[in-house]
């Protein structure tokens, strides 16, 4: 169930994201949050992506403008994401999406989180 905000983000749930991950799908999940909130937990196969380092690890690590991205933070009141995400948009990725959820909502989902490389 993808939507639309006013700030022009393609928006994913929760649940969809889930999914993604537990199909295994091939896309980049990305934490827009400094390197410390990365370090302390984040969602299952995130890369940390700090919203000052974006576009340079974005051209290091995933090159093809085709990637799937999906940027997400710490929660709905959180607009890393949102940022992150159009500065993408404007380097010339085509298929990026925010999960605006965050954190807090992944969470309150019940889903497990990783610190380090591991749940």
């Amino acid at each position: 169930m993808s939507t639309t905000t006013a700030s022009s983000s393609v928006l994913i749930d929760a649940r969809e994201l889930h999914e993604k991950i537990e199909r295994g799908d091939h896309f980049v999940l990305a934490e827009a949050l400094a390197l410390k909130y990365y370090q302390e937990k984040h969602l299952p196969k995130a890369i940390a992506l700090p919203p000052a380092d974006a576009a340079r690890i974005a051209k290091e690590s995933f090159p093809a403008h085709d990637t799937p991205i999906v940027v997400y933070c710490a929660s709905n009141t959180c607009n890393n994401s949102h940022e992150v995400a159009k500065e993408l948009s404007a380097l010339g990725y085509t298929d990026v999406r925010v999960f605006a959820e965050g954190k807090k909502g992944w969470g309150e989902a019940g889903f497990p989180f990783e610190k380090d490389g591991s749940t």
